[in-house]
C-alpha cells in the first residue's frame, strides 16, 4: 500500500502545480491512495466546492482540512455533502463536516484522520484524546491508519508521532509550509515527518508577497497578505509505503521546485 500526501495546496499556483505534477507522480510512484491538504487553496485561506471537485477530478480521493477551514463562507453549503473531505476531528462536536474517512480499496480499508493541534492555534479539544478515540474506533475496521496533524509547534508534532507510534500508519505534520527534512519511520512501524510543506509559490514567503511580509516585519504596521501569484513554483509531499500489518516500510519526501526538478 503507498500514500502520497501532497502538503498545504496555497491558491491558484499550488493548484496549477497540483494539476501539472499530480499526473506525473502517479505516473512515477504509483500510490494507492493520494491525499492533498486543501484549507489553504482558495487564495490561500479556505476552500471552495468548484477546487474540492477539482482536486478529485485530478485524481485525489481524500481532501484535509486545518484552522482556515470555515474561512470561505460557502463551506457550509457543501461540506456535510463532500464525502472526501474531512476537517480537524477534535472541533468542536456541534461543527459541520467529519473527521475521519474510510476508503475501501478492493476490499481493504484505509482510515484518514485529521487533527488540530493547540500550541499556538484557536482553542480546539484535546487532539490527543481524539486520537484515542478515533483510533480505537478504526481499529474496529482496518489496521491502515493516516494521520493529518495540522499544527504548528514542532514539539507537539513530534509528540504525537511518538504517542500514535505503533499504532498508526503514519502522522505527517501540516501547516507551517516549510518542509523538514526529519522523515523517518518510528521504532514501532510509523511513518513520520514534522511538516510536509507547503504546494504553491517558491519565491515567497510561506506563500505570500514577501514585500508586504518584509513590511510587516520591518515596521510592525499593518499589511495586508496576498498571495504570490507571479513567478516560481514548488509541491511539497511525502510518499508513505505501508505493509499489511499497517507498518510502514519507507517513508520519502517529495519536493519539485526550480532548484529540485522532478525527474520521472
Amino acid at each position: 500500500m503507498k500514500i502520497l500526501f501532497i502538503g498545504d495546496v496555497v491558491g491558484s499556483p499550488g493548484r496549477e502545480m497540483v494539476e501539472e505534477y499530480l499526473p506525473k507522480l502517479k505516473e512515477k510512484y504509483h500510490p494507492n491512495v493520494t491525499i492533498i491538504n486543501g484549507e489553504n487553496a482558495a487564495s490561500g485561506k479556505g476552500i471552495t466546492e468548484k477546487i474540492y471537485k477539482q482536486f478529485l477530478e485530478w485524481g485525489a480521493q481524500v481532501i484535509t482540512m486545518g484552522n482556515h477551514t470555515w474561512d470561505k463562507k460557502e463551506i457550509f453549503e457543501f461540506i456535510d455533502d463532500a464525502k472526501y473531505m474531512i476537517r480537524p476531528a477534535n472541533f468542536p462536536a456541534n461543527n459541520p463536516g467529519k473527521g475521519i474517512i474510510y476508503l475501501n480499496l478492493n476490499g481493504i480499508e484505509v482510515a484518514v484522520i485529521n487533527l488540530q493541534g493547540r500550541t499556538f492555534l484557536p482553542a480546539t479539544d484535546d487532539p490527543f484524546q481524539k486520537a484515542d478515540e478515533l483510533i480505537n474506533e478504526a481499529k474496529k475496521r482496518t489496521n491502515i491508519i493516516f494521520v493529518d496533524f495540522h499544527a504548528e509547534a514542532t514539539s507537539e508534532k513530534q509528540a504525537m508521532g511518538w504517542y500514535l507510534d505503533g499504532r498508526v500508519s503514519a502522522v505527517v505534520g501540516t501547516h507551517t509550509h516549510t518542509q523538514t527534512a526529519d522523515e523517518r519511520i518510528l521504532p514501532e512501524g510509523t511513518a513520520y515527518i514534522t511538516d510536509v510543506g507547503m504546494t504553491g509559490p517558491y519565491d515567497g514567503i510561506l506563500g505570500v508577497e514577501k514585500e508586504a511580509v518584509l513590511k510587516r516585519f520591518t515596521t510592525s504596521l499593518p499589511v495586508r497578505f496576498e498571495i504570490t501569484k507571479k513567478g516560481k513554483k514548488q509541491l511539497n509531499g511525502i510518499l508513505v509505503t505501508i505493509n499489511k500489518d499497517g507498518k510502514s516500510t519507507k517513508a520519502e519526501r517529495i519536493l519539485i521546485n526550480d532548484d529540485h526538478p522532478f525527474f520521472s
